[in-house]
């Protein structure tokens, strides 16, 4: 809220969908790697990896005084004490063009549960064919219980995620469904 009002802005701080995708290889985890550590010289917040000090880079470059959650890291494991390797993997260009073609290749991958992926016209015959407002809100916890998101189950109906989350609290307190 402070943050908000200061810069007189509204809505969530981090607003908007995230976005993932499959490691398909070790070609494609190094060029993310690289993608990642190097975000602030591609926004041009600085001229250097060094210079910015919000990195993981300087902790690969101390590896004495590495934070715990950076100890297991792949970058600490291969490259151990080296810090002149690291250096230079850490400052290595980004192929831009590769950086497109895995994650368009990534994004073709099929998920492992696929298979379990929930009926999404099963799920409209679900909740469009209700007669009142508590009929709906049944379906709506059933459809959840079944492993349908709220997210999905705001956009069959045209509501929102909220709207969808706030029922299912309010019927799973209700034991609406037994």
């Amino acid at each position: 809220i402070y943050f908000n009002k200061k810069q007189r802005r509204s809505g969530h701080l981090w607003q908007g969908r995230f976005k993932s995708w499959y490691v398909t290889d070790e070609a494609y985890l190094y060029t993310l790697m690289l993608y990642i550590e190097q975000n602030p010289l591609k926004a041009k917040m600085v001229k250097t990896l060094e210079d910015y000090v919000y990195s993981s880079y300087h902790y690969f470059l101390d590896i004495q005084n590495i934070p715990e959650c950076l100890k297991e890291s792949w970058i600490v494991q291969n490259y151990q004490m080296d810090r002149e390797a690291i250096r230079v993997f850490l400052n290595s260009v980004v192929d831009t063009a590769m950086l497109q073609e895995l994650k368009k290749a990534s994004s073709l991958v099929e998920a492992h549960n696929r298979d379990k992926r929930p009926d999404i016209e099963k799920l409209k015959k679900m909740l469009l064919e209700v007669k009142d407002t508590k009929e709906r809100n049944t379906q709506i916890l059933k459809a959840y219980e079944q492993g349908y998101s709220q997210h999905r189950i705001a956009k069959v109906l045209g509501l929102a995620q909220p709207t969808v989350n706030a029922i299912v609290k309010r019927m799973k307190g209700d034991g609406a469904i037994n």
